[in-house]
């Protein structure tokens, strides 16, 4: 485990680092080094796991070796091309901690930040996409659980994806996936007209997307409501 002076000090040295080098170059230096030195031992103990639920597990336990880099990279970077950060993005959002992943998603989208080749996807594609499948397994869990609060906070990540993503050019699937998540999120947080209005945008992106039934139980909820606030 990592001091706190530990800590700090690869943070300010990540920072420094990052800020040598120039927006869209290849991240350099001998932390990025050790870094990446980390990743590769850290995906090579992954690959030899093949349970999902345990490499998520064993993702939780091999993000935090990483943290103080990334706060440096996203404190003082100007940009540059890192393999470390983007994979680390998707770790986060992967192991649920949705947030934490948006803020490297918010510096990366803003620099221009492409994901590693075998991820498959463009970045605005990979953050919308994976937000929306970890928040969908969220609400499924919740709609299974009698008398669960509103996750508010869950809705505010989906909300900024969206703006984060918005003028991405991405595949209609993915963009009725996240739709489809947002309306949901609002379902669950009781925003029936907003829930609705989601769904209707992710079914016109995707008719196979499976809201129908959903829009059609929406809005009869939002007559009767309309009906009940009028007597």
């Amino acid at each position: 485990m990592l001091t706190p002076a530990r800590k700090h000090f690869l943070q300010k040295t990540a920072a420094l680092a990052a800020g040598d080098t120039a927006t869209g170059e290849t991240q350099t230096g001998d932390q990025y080094e050790l870094m990446m030195a980390a990743l590769y031992e850290a995906r090579r103990t992954l690959k030899s796991i093949q349970s999902i639920e345990a490499k998520v597990a064993k993702k939780r336990e091999l993000a935090p070796q990483f943290y103080p880099y990334i706060a440096g990279v996203l404190e003082g970077g100007n940009g540059a091309q890192d393999e470390v950060l983007m994979t680390l993005m998707a770790w986060l959002f992967d192991i649920g901690e949705i947030s934490a992943g948006l803020d490297i998603a918010a510096y990366a989208l803003h620099h221009g930040i492409s994901t590693p080749d075998r991820f498959q996807r463009d970045t605005a594609s990979l953050v919308a996409e994976q937000v929306a499948e970890e928040a969908l397994k969220t609400l499924t869990e919740l709609e299974k659980t009698e008398g669960a609060e509103h996750n508010y906070p869950l809705l505010d990540n989906l909300v900024r994806t969206d703006q984060l993503t918005a003028r991405a050019d991405m595949h209609d699937q993915i963009r009725a996936k996240l739709h489809k998540a947002l309306g949901y999120a609002n379902r669950q947080c009781g925003r029936t007209e907003e829930a609705i209005s989601h769904l209707n945008r992710a079914l016109q992106l995707n008719e196979k997307v499976g809201v129908k039934k959903d829009i059609e139980k929406l809005e009869r909820d939002l007559k009767n409501q309309q009906k009940s606030e009028q007597t």
